[in-house]
């Protein structure tokens, strides 16, 4: 088979990606914000992330109760202005795939840009939440953030509430039932995809640890070696999400 990239180590890698993907009866994706990287989306940390730039105080959820206003201001710029442009790469299209195909039950992501949504797939747990969602401060109505409801500094529902992307905020703890499906599909899954997460982000950084724990085979794809590489994984794919996507999507399907 021909791939761009002819490292022996990733060619080997990929195909024992693909036959472990293959043989496998219940296997679970988990991505972090590596994956949406070459999307455009850059990570909130970082040499290169969000919170060299931006007080990361804005999305403390005190802060942004005291001051909906300034958070807001800084909201939109990221979220809505910029992450609303982005759209899914060969690594979102390739999850999406292989649960067509019935290689995947579901995704974890720790990402909250909602392009598993837009690539097409079906089953994703959101850890932290999702940026495409609002709800009311006060009346706990929800919305899509239009431009018409972005309206307003702060943005407020026809309530007089103020409305919250309706993700994880600095103060906040992981929604229960996100928690509980993510922990489920690291007990049940024998083997989990790791795409473009380091493994520094608690708790969502348990959940692969459990899988592993449960002896689930753990496929990593990252440029770089994470937390993880050394200690649960068992395939490490030392690419990026573009290049591994298009290359396991060849292996597994053509």
């Amino acid at each position: 088979m021909c791939m761009k990239n002819e490292n022996k180590e990733f060619i080997e890698n990929v195909q024992l990606a693909a036959e472990a993907l293959q043989a496998s009866q219940h296997c679970t994706a988990f991505t972090g914000a590596g994956i949406s990287v070459e999307s455009g989306i850059p990570p909130f940390r970082g040499e290169r992330g969000l919170w060299n730039k931006y007080d990361p105080m804005v999305l403390d959820l005190s802060y942004f109760h005291r001051n909906p206003e300034k958070s807001w201001e800084v909201i939109k710029e990221i979220f809505y202005s910029f992450f609303g442009k982005a759209e899914p790469n060969a690594g979102h299209y390739l999850l999406a795939e292989m649960e067509k195909k019935g290689l995947l039950k579901a995704v974890i992501t720790q990402n909250i840009d909602n392009l598993h949504h837009k690539a097409g797939s079906k089953e994703v747990i959101e850890f932290h939440g999702n940026s495409n969602r609002l709800v009311c401060t006060s009346c706990g109505r929800e919305a899509v953030p239009t431009d018409e409801i972005l309206k307003g500094s702060p943005p407020r529902c026809k309530c007089g509430g103020i409305w919250k992307p309706d993700f994880i905020f600095f103060g906040e703890s992981i929604p229960s039932e996100a928690l509980s499906r993510s922990q489920d599909e690291a007990a049940r899954c024998d083997c989990m995809v790791l795409i473009g997460t380091t493994g520094e982000v608690y708790p969502a950084a348990m959940i692969p640890q459990r899988a592993s724990q449960n002896r689930a085979t753990i496929i990593e794809i990252n440029p770089s070696p994470s937390l993880y590489t050394h200690q649960i994984t068992d395939i490490f794919i030392q690419a990026g999400a573009v290049e591994a996507g298009e290359a396991l999507q060849k292996e597994l399907f053509t």
